[in-house]
């Protein structure tokens, strides 16, 4: 089984500020189930892009791009 190794972007790390505590958990479970499978059910690739999806918790979304290549996913923005 292939591993990503999970990169954070600024703009990520200063979204996470902005959020409510009691989701800050379920967030980054989500991200680290991502590290393992980053295609899970509920994701969709951004249009206009090569390799940067999106998946939905809540009213939350994750913005992530993946470098297969490298085994890396960059997360960019958490809104």
């Amino acid at each position: 089984m292939v591993y990503y190794k999970i990169i954070w972007k600024h703009s990520a790390t200063k979204d996470l500020r902005a959020i409510d505590k009691k989701f800050i958990a379920k967030i980054f479970e989500v991200i680290e189930s991502l590290s393992r499978n980053p295609f899970p059910k509920k994701y969709r690739k951004l249009i206009g892009t090569d390799s940067t999806y999106r998946i939905r918790m809540g009213e939350y979304r994750v913005i992530y791009q993946l470098d297969l290549k490298n085994n890396l996913l960059t997360i960019y923005h958490v809104r």
